[in-house]
């Protein structure tokens, strides 16, 4: 389950650790390289919520994931070729395909947690999740200049078909995140055969209707989840570049720096998942990450200190905020409704990232990088007062965002007493 998402997470940010390679091999401006993220954004913007609803009521969860896989290598695939042909609309239509798995694998993907841990220690198993996905962000970071420099003095030049080969190269985790799919569909469907398991079933009709009936909880989480990463996914995009600029930092210290938030985030995201399932308090949680991703940004806009201080928060705040964020959802919608408000949460962030990923190329191409970080740091601000509104709207509801695992564990068995009496 966890090594689902290795492949897409991998080579999601193929460009970030390529940025010069792509810039110069295909003659792009940075709005154009920035491009390759909008492409991969949008068509989320609609099939992420459709993703949720076929999971739900039309494929199942085992074969929407194995098709949600096999767009994501297909799409890796097409974006390879695009640089091989020295084509960019075709790497961008890569990306587009591409996208159209990504998202919805990780929906899917979340689906699968909550059916099989709702209750029990759900907090950590979204933790391991992200630390296997974002395993493959830092291997990828690290590893794709190094890959393009042996083709390179393989090739004896460099141009759009070293890139090209290169990414093509990287296409293989998408394989094994594929084989991944199959082995769990398998072991998925043995599970509901020995345990008599129906999963993500209650019986109920799910409606496209439904979200006209998600809380304002689950409207303020859908804010602070497109302000917070709106901020960190761009930045990381364009980030190789900006320690190279800024800091003079080597191509290899740069790439080093640029993906210290998923070295941090792949040993911290269980950890602190067990520990907002022992602790409880999801939304103090959140607040003490938005703040200190506040911070970090600053610190980059507006001194010259060390950035691997910056950084190095960065990378544990991003870890506290996936583990108590995403969690949440599950709290606040019905269990017939999970594919649904997912797929709709993941829809909605992928718009701002569409929207931000156009907005900072254009900025950095005109106004340069402090006034980049200035915009990034005014998005972390929405989120922060989206922070502050829930927190007040669950004390007034009974608070139940903030309770610890085991209380809800108890609520749940007091709730199904209650029905069954």
């Amino acid at each position: 389950m966890c090594f689902l998402g290795f492949g897409s997470y991998f080579c999601y940010d193929n460009p970030a650790a390529l940025q010069t390679q792509v810039q110069r091999d295909m003659k792009a401006n940075t709005a154009q390289f920035m491009s390759l993220y909008a492409w991969y954004s949008w068509p989320n913007v609609v099939l992420c919520f459709f993703g949720g609803f076929l999971i739900d009521r039309v494929f199942g969860i085992r074969l929407g994931t194995i098709i949600f896989s096999i767009f994501v290598c297909v799409g890796q695939v097409i974006f390879a070729l695009g640089a091989l042909l020295n084509t960019f609309w075709l790497m961008d239509m890569g990306r587009f395909v591409f996208g159209i798995g990504g998202e919805s694998l990780a929906v899917a993907q979340n689906t699968y947690a909550v059916s099989w841990f709702k209750g029990k220690e759900l907090n950590l198993v979204f933790g391991l999740q992200l630390s296997m996905a974002r395993i493959g962000s830092t291997v990828n970071m690290n590893i794709m200049a190094w890959i393009y420099s042996r083709v390179q003095d393989l090739l004896g030049y460099t141009g759009p078909s070293t890139l090209g080969l290169t990414l093509m190269i990287g296409g293989v985790t998408c394989l094994f995140s594929l084989a991944c799919a199959l082995i769990l569909a398998y072991l998925d469907r043995r599970a509901e055969k020995l345990l008599c398991k129906e999963q993500g079933k209650t019986g109920e009709v799910i409606k496209l209707t439904d979200v006209k009936d998600f809380s304002l909880s689950l409207w303020l989480i859908f804010i602070i989840c497109v302000c917070y990463y709106a901020a960190v996914f761009p930045f990381i995009g364009l980030g190789k570049v900006f320690f190279i600029e800024k800091f003079r930092f080597s191509s290899q210290e740069a790439s080093a720096i640029n993906s210290i938030v998923y070295i941090i985030s792949a040993p911290m995201s269980p950890v602190f998942g067990l520990l907002v399932d022992k602790v409880g308090k999801n939304i103090i949680w959140v607040l003490c990450a938005v703040i200190t991703t506040l911070a970090s940004h600053i610190m980059l806009a507006f001194t010259f200190w060390n950035p691997w201080i910056a950084m190095c928060l960065l990378g544990v705040a991003y870890s506290l905020l996936a583990c108590a964020l995403w969690p949440m959802v599950a709290f606040v919608v019905p269990e017939h409704q999970l594919g649904t408000a997912y797929g709709f949460m993941q829809s909605i962030q992928n718009l701002g990232l569409a929207i931000i990923a156009i907005a900072a190329g254009m900025i950095l191409d005109t106004r340069g990088y402090l006034f980049l970080e200035v915009f990034f740091s005014a998005c972390v601000c929405l989120s922060l007062i989206a922070v502050v509104m829930l927190y007040f709207v669950n004390h007034l509801m009974g608070g139940e965002l903030n309770w610890s695992a085991r209380k809800r564990e108890k609520m749940q068995k007091v709730a199904a007493t209650e029905k069954e009496i």
